[in-house]
């Protein structure tokens, strides 16, 4: 904890499950949070109960599909704070189905959400953490970025373009700046809102029967942080213990 407390971390898609959860455990660990989302509701709640305990934290509403927005969110940032520390690129959308469904739309979705997302992320840092001649970038990719199934194949493609442009940056980034790509199995989150397949909907659903929470992945995510700034933890894979 001692190398989480006064690091300003943002957090893309903070408004709701491994984002918001992370937040408030980052927060608890004495961290300045800066959460963006696109619902302004959920990110004030949010930051009105991280900060009524004594907690530091900001939000500004935020489209990771919208290279501004997420710009705007760094520079609210460095603006509030001085500077960034870490950036955690969470915001992702499963909009699963079989290929044969042509449901294009939902493809878009997710290589707008799941990969340009990341990327303006990178973007909008990676200048900021030159400057500083420090920064952390913490990717979140998942178990399907290691395996596809059916139904899976356009979000695993997003989830492994994840992990290849992580490890990219990671051999770029030299010996100031850490990359950290976290995969999560199963987890307690709403995906299942986005899937438009009735099929895939209820898979999702019943595996859910066997979801960690997001908690499982904040503590990950916050054991990459709390190391030393000359140790590097390049790639987690957290599942739930009955995960096959």
């Amino acid at each position: 904890m001692v190398n989480i407390k006064d690091k300003v971390v943002v957090i893309t898609g903070g408004s709701s499950g491994m984002g918001r959860t992370t937040a408030a455990l980052l927060a608890e660990r004495g961290a300045k949070v800066v959460v963006g989302a696109r619902r302004k509701g959920q990110l004030k709640e949010l930051v009105t109960a991280i900060t009524s305990t004594g907690g530091s934290a900001i939000y500004q509403v935020t489209d990771v599909t919208i290279r501004s927005d997420v710009e705007r969110l760094v520079k609210c940032a460095v603006e509030s704070y001085g500077k960034v520390d870490v950036i955690i690129n969470n915001a992702g959308v499963m909009p699963i189905s079989p290929l044969d469904d042509l449901r294009v739309e939902d493809w878009e979705k997710m290589i707008d959400v799941n990969i340009k997302g990341v990327l303006y992320g990178i973007a909008a840092a990676l200048p900021v953490f030159r400057k500083q001649g420090t920064g952390h970038f913490i990717n979140i990719a998942s178990t399907a970025g290691h395996k596809t199934v059916p139904s899976q194949s356009v979000y695993s493609a997003t989830k492994y373009a994840v992990r290849a442009l992580s490890e990219g940056l990671r051999q770029e980034a030299g010996d100031k700046l850490r990359v950290t790509i976290i995969s999560p199995g199963m987890t307690l989150t709403s995906g299942a809102e986005s899937i438009t397949n009735p099929t895939a909907k209820d898979r999702l659903k019943e595996l859910q029967k066997i979801a960690m929470p997001p908690e499982a992945i904040a503590r990950a995510i916050a054991f990459a942080i709390e190391q030393p700034a000359d140790i590097d933890v390049n790639e987690m894979i957290v599942r739930p213990t009955a995960q096959a």
